[in-house]
């Protein structure tokens, strides 16, 4: 019996022992880490690139206005950003007759006012103190005065025929033809059939270079009716008119105003090239 509890107090006394020993025992601390590293190389993006685009842009914009004090495009006014092309685009363009194109010279007040040039219509609307009723080219409202816009012959030349005002640009030693107004005699006989070489060359590079001077002239208009030079205008649309109209005119004798205003004699033989009196080169500021 005694032995028996004997037993029984080593055995728990082996087993504190173990308790002990366990509870003395360190456990381990130790944990995997996974090393996490940071990048801090910056890349340039097309972010970056379109706000540095768009800064310059901005700046761009503000130097042009405060130089202009007018425009923040230099100048540049594209039809697109302008209200009344962009209504024009939308509406379509117009397509009048002579007869209706009469109708649009700014009367009543606030009505719009249209020109054409050389069979294009312009918007003139914005300049009524210039196209409108009593306005000092108010003669080209309701027309198509291509003529008149060559020769300077505002009351006279309220057309489009442009036959023969080339010879407004064309110098004055070589006589007019007939039909615009020339005399019929040994003049005008002796340069349409008995020409030296020297003379038809002369002539003929006379009238190319008035010929190039007339549509450089109408383009030069053109360009300030469409906006091109800041100027609030725009183009509208075409004018209809009836087929083989042109040739059913009379042909029209060149302006007294235009004869004066040729250039002086150069004469067979010297270089041809020098210009003629654009009537309003003045007024555009300076032409093209």
């Amino acid at each position: 019996m005694a032995e028996s509890k004997t037993r029984q107090r080593n055995g728990k006394s082996a087993m504190s022992t173990d308790a002990n020993a366990n509870a003395n025992t360190p456990k381990s601390t130790t944990t995997t880490t996974t090393p996490q590293t940071k990048s801090t190389t910056k890349t340039f993006g097309t972010l970056d690139l379109l706000r540095i685009l768009g800064g310059l842009l901005l700046l761009n914009c503000l130097l042009s206005y405060f130089i202009t004090n007018d425009s923040v495009l230099w100048g540049w006014r594209p039809w697109f950003i302008r209200p009344g092309p962009i209504a024009r685009y939308f509406r379509g363009p117009l397509l009048l007759t002579p007869t209706q194109l009469s109708l649009h010279t700014g009367s009543p007040p606030g009505t719009p006012i249209y020109l054409a040039l050389n069979g294009t219509i312009y918007d003139v609307s914005s300049n009524p103190r210039i196209y409108g009723p009593g306005g000092s080219y108010a003669i080209f409202a309701g027309k198509d005065a291509a003529r008149g816009f060559i020769t300077g012959c505002f009351a006279e030349d309220g057309n489009a025929d442009l036959r023969g005002a080339e010879y407004t640009y064309v110098a004055s030693d070589i006589p007019l033809p007939p039909e615009f107004g020339g005399e019929v005699g040994e003049g005008g006989e002796a340069w349409q059939g008995k020409l030296t070489g020297a003379q038809k060359s002369y002539r003929e590079g006379e009238l190319r270079r008035a010929r190039k001077m007339v549509r450089d002239t109408i383009e030069g208009w053109a360009s300030m009716f469409r906006g091109e030079g800041g100027k609030e205008y725009f183009e509208v649309g075409k004018v209809v008119r009836e087929e083989g109209w042109l040739e059913r005119e009379e042909k029209k004798v060149l302006c007294a105003q235009a004869v004066k205003g040729r250039p002086k004699p150069r004469g067979p033989g010297s270089e041809s090239g020098g210009e003629g009196q654009d009537a309003g080169a003045a007024y555009r500021g300076g032409g093209r």
